[in-house]
C-alpha cells in the first residue's frame, strides 16, 4: 500500500470513531410506508377509453344523418343503375390484376395473418384488462 492511502485510511477510521451512529426515530417505518402508499396511490390510473360514448354517439348521429341526407336529397347527375357502375368497377379492377399470380403459400400467408392478428389483440386485450382492474 502505498503512503497517501495509509494516511487516508487512518483518517476515515478517525472520523468513524468520532462520529458517533445514528439511530432513526421510532416511527421511522410507519413514514417511509406512508410515503409508499401515497406514491402507490398516484401511480394507480383509472382505465380512461380513447374515444369516450358522447363522442361515440356524436360520431354515430353524424354518420346517420349523413347517410338520411345522401339517400334523401342526393340528385343523380348520371343515369347509372348500381349494377352497370358496379360492372365497370369490376371489370377495371379485373383488368388492373389480371397479370398477378399468387402461390398457395402466399395465399394460405394472407388468411391466415390477419386472423392471428385479431387472436393477439383479444389475448392483449384480456391481459390489459386484468392488470388495470381495480
Amino acid at each position: 500500500m502505498k503512503e497517501s492511502d495509509k494516511n487516508i485510511e487512518q483518517l476515515i477510521e478517525k472520523m468513524m470513531a468520532e462520529d458517533k451512529l445514528q439511530s432513526p426515530s421510532i416511527d421511522f417505518t410507519s413514514k417511509i410506508m406512508a410515503e409508499v402508499h401515497v406514491l402507490e396511490e398516484k401511480k394507480l390510473k383509472a382505465y380512461k377509453p380513447l374515444i369516450s360514448k358522447p363522442v361515440w354517439i356524436s360520431i354515430g348521429l353524424a354518420l346517420a344523418a349523413l347517410v338520411i341526407y345522401v339517400s334523401l336529397f342526393s340528385v343523380s347527375e348520371n343515369n347509372f343503375k348500381i349494377d352497370e357502375i358496379g360492372k365497370l368497377y369490376s371489370d377495371k379492377i379485373s383488368n388492373t390484376f389480371s397479370g398477378i399470380h399468387f402461390s398457395k403459400n402466399t395465399l394460405y400467408a394472407i388468411l391466415i395473418v390477419p386472423f392471428m392478428i385479431l387472436v393477439q389483440i383479444g389475448i392483449l386485450k384480456n391481459y390489459f384488462d386484468k392488470k388495470y382492474e381495480l
